[in-house]
């Protein structure tokens, strides 16, 4: 099932039941995995009832899909954590500190976030609703915050001195108030149970991170302004929204845009 017609088929559940699937989403792809077909096949069944305004019968396939996940949990694949980042490598012998940029791009149900670092890396991600994404305004904001965390996890240790720019100002307003000791301060909605694949919440890592670096600077950026590495970073998280419901080969392209933008980024500052 192509990601757009897995998007489009949720749309026909119920809240409850749709949140259930998006939770089993990944079993939806194609995979060698015997276990993980039964699964995908379960969920693939539960969006053709509804379909046909079956619900009954999508509520029951899902049940049967959460039971085969929950025995074959300990074979789910672990996410790779370099999986979306790429470095242009003409740009690494950029001399310290490095500026970064980073975004976040929401439309519907379907997400992406994105960073760029002067010194040529980059990465982005796809981001789906989840049981336990906030809705509204937060979620943007969350995945504004996101963004800077996939930016930071990229390093064992983040630069010394490096400066972040953000087009948005609410993020940055979490981000000063972590670097201040507000831990605790978090998005409205946002959830803070245990992650099945981590220990911590992203952003509670990320307040922990940011509280312990004060040497990092976070800046805002004007978005849609032709900052080169705002763009760049606008750019990708874009196309990793897209690619949710669209099928083409992100990798080249997103090395094309940040080896583009780079370039203009470069040209300037040594103007």
């Amino acid at each position: 099932m192509r990601p757009d017609e897995f998007l489009r088929a949720l749309d026909l559940l119920p809240t409850p039941l749709h949140e259930r699937a998006v939770a089993l989403r990944a079993y939806a792809r194609v995979t060698r995995c015997e276990d993980c077909q039964r699964i995908g096949d379960a969920v693939r069944l539960a969006l053709t009832a509804a379909h046909y305004d079956e619900v009954a019968s999508a509520r029951q396939l899902l049940d049967t899909a959460e039971q085969q996940a929950a025995r074959h949990e300990v074979h789910r694949p672990q996410p790779n954590p370099e999986r979306g980042r790429g470095r242009v490598g003409r740009w690494a012998g950029t001399s310290a500190p490095l500026v970064a940029a980073t975004d976040a791009s929401w439309k519907g149900r379907a997400g992406g976030i994105g960073y760029v670092v002067s010194d040529g890396h980059y990465g982005l991600r796809s981001r789906g609703t989840g049981r336990l994404d906030p809705t509204g305004a937060s979620r943007v904001l969350i995945n504004e915050l996101r963004a800077v965390d996939f930016l930071l996890s990229a390093y064992d240790r983040a630069p010394t001195g490096m400066t972040v720019l953000l087009d948005s100002l609410a993020a940055l307003r979490y981000l000063h108030r972590w670097q201040a000791g507000e831990a605790d301060a978090m998005p409205v909605g946002y959830s803070l149970r245990p992650r099945s694949s981590s220990a911590q919440p992203t952003l509670v890592r990320l307040a922990e991170l940011v509280g312990r670096r004060p040497d990092l600077s976070f800046a805002h950026v004007k978005g849609h302004s032709g900052h080169a590495l705002n763009e760049a970073a606008d750019g990708l998280s874009h196309m990793a929204r897209r690619r949710l419901g669209e099928s083409f080969d992100v990798r080249p392209r997103a090395h094309a845009l940040v080896d583009a933008f780079l370039r203009d980024w470069h040209t300037t500052v040594a103007s």
